[in-house]
């Protein structure tokens, strides 16, 4: 599957797409045809008819764990801990390079200059008090280091501000944000483009806490299990995905003179950020060039509170990447990791680790928030013994019930580096927060613990054996 429409054909064939052939609004009423879908984990949308265009509109693609499955090509049963660990294995046993060609679909057509007009795609207006159309929800943008090459890919909210221009949300401490410091003491613009309706692993590997200096590309080509075909721009100098449906190119100025006011939006949080009199202006990117498939398909996400596209991808991402550097750093004895969709994605992680020598599972917890996943916006970290899966919810809460005193298992970490998303925080206090860390294991130094009620394990054996036997519909 090197495209988005090849991704479209096998969720439709696992009976994960529905196409929507009415007559759709992009301003409100899509977004929320989309996000009442979400809540009751339907299917894949592709929006047919949007008013006013004749462009496909693609949301939901995210939302379940079967999807995700589907878009990184690995059993469609996988839960999301099975479907983070295999994607710890895919990238921890090495990363694969793109490759360059000369031409690819996107080149299909070339729309420069004059004839740029962002208004040519069907953007939706997401939620009432947002600041405009978003033109970037489910868009990456790719920039690249001046100095050592080094290409990244990041997801940042992107707002139509006019024909040829879109805000860009660069956060501070951001990977496209230590490119564009770089810029700014060149004393030039920085090239950039934004991407979208690619294959939709693309999206959700730029929206990976990838460690600097690493390239995206070669991390969904260990994902795909080839290389990423790339065409070099020959107006940017930028990598740029050959199978994408549009691409926008131009340059970002670096200068805060030069930003401007964007949002608000309604964030990931279920909370709106960006009201102009409360944050700075901030970089756009001026659109010099559209390349773009004939007849492409616009992806976006519904963002709002959970569940929606981006938490599911959130956790996802984010708890592969986080059991991907546990698993570098060498901490002994982890079972399972999950970062849950519930708490947005990212502010919550839970780790399964099999205890070794006294303090292990404060190791474990310490670890995490060193990590390049654990240390950005992270609240807290519980962890668990070994007979607890970490996205078996039911057992990490009677985990904190029996096996976790507050005072002697808790550890309260008073700075650590915060999101300026954080609506817990005061807005102009948003930088740092504190963390908690919960060791819910049964102390390993005890020489008496707790006996556990377990079944017999030749009895459980014999049960599951006969399951079918008792009337039951499938195997155990």
């Amino acid at each position: 599957m090197k495209d988005i429409k090849d991704w479209v054909k096998a969720c439709e064939a696992e009976g994960e797409l529905k196409r929507v052939k009415t007559e759709v609004d992009w301003n409100l009423e899509l977004s929320h045809i989309a996000t009442l879908n979400e809540r009751r984990k339907g299917p894949a949308l592709l929006f047919e008819n949007v008013k006013g265009y004749d462009i496909p509109v693609l949301t939901s693609a995210f939302t379940t764990p079967k999807k995700l499955a589907i878009t990184l090509g690995m059993p469609t049963n996988y839960s999301m801990c099975e479907l983070a660990r295999e994607w710890m294995r895919r990238t921890t046993k090495g990363l694969v390079k793109p490759i360059e060609v000369k031409d690819g679909p996107v080149m299909e057509q070339v729309i420069e200059d004059e004839q740029v007009n962002l208004f040519d795609f069907p953007a939706p207006w997401l939620y009432p008090q947002d600041g405009g159309r978003y033109i970037g929800t489910s868009a990456f943008l790719v920039t690249q280091d001046p100095e050592t090459g080094w290409t990244n890919l990041g997801t940042y909210r992107m707002q139509i501000l006019d024909e040829k221009s879109t805000g860009v949300q660069i956060i501070r401490g951001k990977h496209a944000d230590f490119h564009l410091e770089k810029y700014k003491k060149m004393g030039r613009k920085m090239p950039a483009a934004a991407v979208i309706g690619c294959h939709p692993l693309f999206f959700l590997v730029a929206s990976t806490m990838i460690p600097a200096e690493t390239d995206e590309y070669d991390v969904i080509g260990a994902l795909f299990g080839e290389p990423v075909e790339v065409i070099k721009s020959d107006l940017t100098g930028l990598k740029l995905p050959a199978h994408a449906g549009i691409i926008l190119e131009g340059e970002i100025d670096p200068d805060p003179a030069s930003f401007r006011p964007e949002g608000p939006f309604g964030e990931y949080t279920g909370y709106y950020s960006g009201k102009a009199k409360e944050e700075l202006p901030k970089p756009w990117l001026k659109v010099k060039r559209i390349l773009r498939q004939k007849n492409p398909i616009f992806q976006m996400t519904t963002v709002g509170k959970p569940l929606t596209d981006q938490h599911m991808i959130q956790s996802l991402n984010r708890t592969a990447a986080l059991w991907s550097d546990l698993e570098t750093m060498r901490v002994p004895g982890i079972q399972s990791v999950y970062i849950p969709p519930e708490t947005t994605g990212r502010f919550w992680a839970i780790v399964s680790v099999k205890t070794m020598y006294p303090g292990h599972a404060n190791h474990v917890a310490n670890a995490v928030i060193a990590t390049t996943t654990g240390h950005y916006g992270l609240k807290g970290v519980i962890v668990v013994d070994a007979d607890i899966s970490a996205d078996d919810m039911a057992a990490v809460w009677w985990a904190l019930s029996v096996r976790y005193n507050p005072v002697r298992d808790t550890e309260i970490i008073k700075r650590g580096r915060s999101t300026p998303l954080d609506p817990s925080l005061p807005i102009d206090e948003r930088e740092i927060v504190s963390r908690i860390l919960i060791d819910a294991t049964m102390p390993f130094e005890w020489k008496e613990k707790p006996q556990e009620v377990r079944l017999d394990e030749e009895m459980e054996r014999k049960v599951i054996s006969r399951w079918q036997e008792y009337g039951f519909e499938n195997p155990y």
